[in-house]
């Protein structure tokens, strides 16, 4: 039996699971909050918090369970700076500082255009270029510290192997960075003064060196043992539906943030203005995709509510016509600038529940639409365990909506690229649609569309 130990960020939560490689099974799960340290200088990610936190339970996991391989996963929009000696050069930004956006029109006028990137110009940190423009401009002395730049997932690959790397998949999320269509660094890093410092780009599935023998006298995992280059979250759960699946199709991979991802699609309608966008898959391969701030916007909402609706309450916000118009979060996604609005109020938690629930699925809808999506759509995540949100959404989608019948996610797909070439997609059920909900659907949609 093989064991793979996966290393999995979000924006939320630090992640470390044991995943049984035959059966892709967790075997055991701990978690920490990621939350910024305040500074000084500025908000950043405790690196030092996380990296004690995964030596101690890959440790405790080896002990108990034996560890064979380790895979890394985490959000977008993040790298780390390392000096000559392989140290950290400066705390790793928060990517929702609002530092970059004093300073943007500077920033505007190096980044390149939206159609060699596919990146559109996002807030704060979003856009990791402007991350390292404001960190540059704010400390002088930084851009002689700098040696190299590794994106976020290949930082822990450092720090486990001695190898340095950065991965297409982070490279190609937003970044402003790399141009996915010629599959190499854009201008960006010339203007930015960093040519020769940006890690080797790799595909997510091959493998670095192994465990150092320092990691492995702190956790007993032998020396060697194989370390995957690692991948950005949201493409962690496509990844190992592109191994298994036959185009066209499409996954929503729920977290903090809904991205929309169209394989073998129709021809995506890319709008900067409107978060549709071009990730990359772990292949290396351009994908279109699209992405709203779902689970921030879910937990805004509900605000600390646990109520579950009732057929009761369902009932009453589909016939009240009770709805959220977008947008929960105005900074990104489709309907950018945009506040949030109710048409109707809700009387129970349970009606505040099924509308936010419902909404969600609408906006996923729109993202969906504007990648082009064709073929069954798989909601990978947190999301795909809300009854009212997958009803919705199937409902919408002539084609199909499924879900996992067993865990699946970004700490999966991370595992999966310790798998060599098995390509075998993940079990799904379908979601049985609501032929109710069409109408409350369609006056939603007229009702945004009243806006554009």
């Amino acid at each position: 039996m093989t064991h793979i130990a996966v290393i999995d960020i979000g924006k939320i939560n630090a992640k470390l699971a044991l995943v049984d490689g035959a059966t892709l099974a967790e075997i055991a799960v701990v978690t920490r909050p990621n939350s910024p340290l305040p500074g000084p200088p500025f908000s950043h990610v405790d690196l030092d918090g996380h990296w004690q936190f995964f030596l101690h339970h890959l440790a405790a996991f080896h002990a108990k369970h034996g560890v064979d391989a380790i895979s890394v996963t985490t959000h977008g929009a993040a790298a780390v700076l390392l000096n000559t000696k392989g140290k950290v050069a400066a705390p790793m930004l928060d990517y929702e500082h609002p530092g970059p956006d004093t300073i943007a029109a500077e920033y505007d006028a190096l980044r390149p255009q939206f159609l060699r990137t596919g990146s559109p110009k996002l807030p704060m940190g979003l856009n990791l270029g402007a991350q390292l423009h404001w960190l540059l401009a704010s400390d002088p002395g930084l851009r002689d510290r700098i040696a190299h730049v590794v994106t976020y997932p290949q930082y822990w690959g450092w720090l486990l192997t001695g190898e340095l790397a950065s991965d297409l998949s982070s490279l190609g999320c937003h970044t402003d960075l790399w141009d996915p269509w010629q599959g190499c660094f854009s201008p960006l890093i010339d203007r930015l003064g960093l040519t020769g410092r940006m890690a080797p780009a790799r595909c997510s599935n091959e493998v670095l060196d192994g465990v150092t023998a320092q990691v492995a006298a702190i956790t007993r995992i032998p020396a060697g043992t194989p370390v995957a280059v690692g991948i950005h979250d949201s493409n962690a759960s496509l990844y190992p539906h592109i191994l298994g699946r036959k185009t066209p199709f499409a996954v929503v991979s729920t977290g903090t943030w809904v991205v929309a991802m169209a394989v073998g699609g129709d021809e995506a309608r890319l709008d900067p203005a409107r978060d549709v966008l071009v990730n990359v898959d772990a292949l290396g391969r351009p994908v279109p995709s699209a992405r709203f701030m779902g689970g921030r916007e879910y937990e805004t909402v509900r605000a600390g509510s646990t109520a579950d609706p009732t057929d009761a309450d369902r009932e009453a916000v589909r016939r009240g016509r009770v709805m959220i118009l977008p947008a929960v979060e105005p900074g990104s996604g489709p309907f950018r600038g945009r506040r949030m609005e109710w048409t109707g109020s809700p009387h129970t938690d349970g009606q505040r529940a099924a509308a936010l629930s419902w909404y969600l699925a609408l906006m996923t809808h729109t993202r969906l639409g504007m990648t082009g999506a064709r073929g069954p759509v798989i909601v990978e995540g947190p999301f795909a365990r809300n009854r009212d949100y997958c009803a919705m959404l199937a409902t919408l989608h002539p084609d199909g909506v499924e879900v996992a019948t067993s865990a699946t996610g970004t700490s999966l797909g991370a595992a999966m690229l310790c798998r060599g070439a098995a390509a075998v997609a993940p079990q799904t059920c379908r979601v049985a649609s609501d032929p109710m909900l069409a109408g409350y659907a369609a006056d939603w949609m007229a009702a945004v569309n009243a806006w554009m």
